[in-house]
């Protein structure tokens, strides 16, 4: 087994950026409520703001998290909880 081989067997990516999203969230928010804006947390989950806020309306629609808009002053911030 090559190391590339070993490397991706012990921890996955997950495969669309919706999942990528996703399985962030889970982790972040697995000790409860999470309140954030997409332009903050776009580096760590190697996605654009654009892109995040798209994701997050699919989102809640997910059975894994509770996802609800927050309020909208300068950009739009997200609460999210384990479901």
């Amino acid at each position: 087994m090559s190391a590339t081989t070993q490397l991706a067997a012990e921890s996955p990516e997950p495969e669309s950026k919706e999942d990528r999203l996703k399985q962030y969230l889970c982790e972040k928010a697995s000790d409860g409520e999470l309140y954030f804006k997409s332009k903050f947390i776009a580096d760590e989950v190697g996605l654009s703001a654009k892109e995040i806020g798209a994701l997050m309306v699919k989102l809640t629609e997910c059975a894994e998290l509770e996802v609800e808009k927050w309020s909208y002053t300068s950009a739009t911030t997200w609460r999210v909880a384990p479901a």
